[in-house]
């Protein structure tokens, strides 16, 4: 039972949104963002340490594609034309596109044009690439 105190008073309904929740939900996800922006940045210098790591196993005939410092390839002790790569790997690993092939650079080749050969032998369809480096002798910890 309802109580009415005055007929000239009507009831009148609000009809405002509570955004009250929405503002705190826009906070949290300001904050999350202002503290995952500087995370997502990738503009720090960095000199990579030599590698440390135990050796692994060689396989008995390893294939071994060389760039040298004028930017010519070799696979083993035979020079060969960037052009004929594709053809001179299937001869070294008679066809097996499985074969892991170790690339070693020269170390005043840039990174642009390793990776211009691993793009090449990824084209070639060789996609097990294992990079050569020296083993670091003296570690410091």
């Amino acid at each position: 039972m309802a109580v009415h105190f005055s007929r000239d008073d009507e009831d009148i309904e609000t009809h405002d949104i509570n955004v009250t929740p929405f503002i705190d939900v826009i906070l949290v996800l300001l904050i999350i963002f202002m503290v995952a922006a500087p995370l997502a940045t990738v503009d720090i210098p960095v000199q990579l340490p030599s590698s440390t790591a135990d050796s692994q196993r060689r396989p008995d005939k390893p294939v071994f594609l060389t760039v040298k410092a004028d930017l010519t390839l070799a696979i083993g002790e035979d020079m060969i034309v960037r052009a004929s790569l594709p053809a001179a790997l299937e001869a070294a690993t008679k066809g097996s596109r499985e074969e892991r092939i170790f690339l070693r650079a020269d170390r005043a080749v840039s990174y642009g044009d390793v990776m211009e050969v691993v793009n090449a032998l990824r084209s070639a369809g060789y996609l097990k690439i294992g990079l050569v480096a020296l083993e670091a002798r003296d570690v410091q910890k």
